[in-house]
């Protein structure tokens, strides 16, 4: 069988997106193959590492990468972005892009305060991304192979 490949994509690859590829990997893996980028990545964020591992996500393996690692490389059956910045800056030119969605989500990287302030606004976003994806493969619009329904 072959898998949907899917892309998230946001800004830095640093925090939304790395969630987004563990999770969607977590709860339907056998579906897709999954990727992240970023339009300009900026390594993976220290407090990403530390609310995934919270939920028994390791991510071992994972680091930032440019979403022209991908251009010309893949056919992607979704492109999410995360973010309006990679939503108004996403390239235009990955071939045989079945879906293109928008999943805004706020940025848990640009929080300012104290240390648990931040980790606080990374479980919610890490929480709101993984409600988003658990709802997204329960849709009964989506057909078993994760394409759209007609």
């Amino acid at each position: 069988m072959n898998k949907t490949k899917v892309l998230f994509l946001c800004t830095g690859n640093s925090f939304r997106s790395q969630m987004a590829e563990a999770l969607l990997r977590k709860h339907a893996g056998e579906r897709f193959e999954v990727f992240s980028a970023g339009t300009h990545p900026k390594g993976i964020h220290p407090y990403t590492r530390q609310v995934m591992s919270e939920i028994g996500e390791d991510l071992a393996g994972h680091y930032s990468k440019d979403v022209k690692e991908f251009l010309g490389n893949h056919h992607f059956g979704y492109v999410i972005t995360l973010c309006s910045d990679a939503e108004q800056n996403c390239p235009t030119t990955f071939l045989g892009v079945s879906h293109r969605l928008h999943w805004g989500f706020d940025d848990p990287a640009s929080v300012q305060g104290i240390e648990a302030e931040k980790l606080e606004k990374g479980r919610q976003v890490r929480d709101q991304i993984d409600a988003r994806i658990r709802e997204w493969i329960r849709d009964p619009m989506f057909a078993a192979d994760g394409s759209a329904a007609s």
